[in-house]
């Protein structure tokens, strides 16, 4: 439904105006897993924003061409690598390939992921994997590639990942990507104590609903959000915000903070209260277990 025209919904600023100085990851390099669309090309824009150069990894290489032609668009030199991050072998290789095009990274968004629908008792062994892999094996051996890099240079970094905000809750239909993204949140930690003392900082940004072209929830029909009612702050998130907050925990403004889980939300999770609809189980759910088809 509507919102009130009485509640006060604050809007972001424009994508143009990011929140750190243009040069400000300057002479840096970053690399962003599953950069070339959707949340990640939000990362990786938001990086280049700041002035950083980006090689962007996806499964897709002309997904990941289109989005570094975006991202050079911005200004910045950027490389498309063909990748599978669950794959150790070929994660060196293109962290070999993205630093000879573009330099050594000192900066890694892992945002790789996969997603669907599907009741917890249909998930076949293949699905599993195809979610918790990606999202689990995938950030650990790019995170563990770019440590050992950095550790041997003798230099620091900074890493963020995509996680979400119902690691604490899970989600109906999402059991595999509610696992997934909990290890990862957890992974974070672990990674954020074990390589403080070398200069290099982890943490993940536990993302609300941020509509763009390639997701399933939340796109505007008929100049109405389906998903603006439920959420206390009044909207979904702008995409280019899920970019600038990620890129932002990598700047200098957050040296001290790491290991930290930031939910970036709209207050979503919050919002669990007595006056609610009727429990739907999800199998019984018309629309599907999301809610929606």
């Amino acid at each position: 439904m509507p919102i009130p025209a009485h509640h006060i919904v604050a809007t972001p600023p424009p994508f143009e105006a990011p929140p750190y100085p243009g040069d400000i990851f300057a002479g840096q390099t970053v690399l962003v897993t599953g950069g070339g669309s959707g949340m990640g090309l939000a990362m990786a824009k938001a990086f280049a924003q700041g002035g950083a150069d980006v090689a962007v990894l996806g499964r897709n290489l002309d997904r990941a061409r289109d989005g570094a032609e975006q991202i050079a668009a911005l200004g910045v030199r950027s490389h498309a690598i063909s990748c599978d991050v669950r794959n150790p072998d070929a994660v060196a290789a293109a962290f070999d390939e993205a630093e000879e095009a573009l330099g050594p990274i000192g900066l890694l968004a892992n945002n790789a992921g996969a997603n669907f629908p599907i009741l917890a008792e249909d998930i076949s062994r293949n699905a599993w994997n195809a979610v918790t892999r990606i999202a689990i094996d995938g950030t650990f051996l790019c995170s563990s590639e770019f440590a050992r890099r950095r550790i041997a240079r003798g230099e620091g970094g900074a890493i963020v990942n995509n996680s979400a905000q119902y690691i604490w809750t899970g989600f109906p239909g999402d059991a595999h990507s509610a696992a997934a993204k909990t290890a990862q949140a957890t992974m974070t930690k672990r990674l954020a104590a074990d390589w403080a003392p070398y200069g290099i900082r982890v943490n993940a940004i536990a993302a609300g609903f941020f509509p763009h072209a390639d997701s399933v929830s939340g796109r505007s029909e008929d100049g109405v959000e389906p998903l603006q009612a439920m959420i206390p702050a009044g909207r979904t998130g702008s995409i280019w915000e899920f970019g600038w907050l990620s890129a932002m925990t990598c700047t200098p403004f957050f040296g001290e903070m790491t290991g930290q889980v930031i939910v970036q939300d709209g207050g979503e999770s919050l919002r669990r209260s007595l006056i609610m609809p009727d429990f739907i189980p999800p199998r019984e759910r018309a629309d599907g277990p999301w809610g929606w088809q």
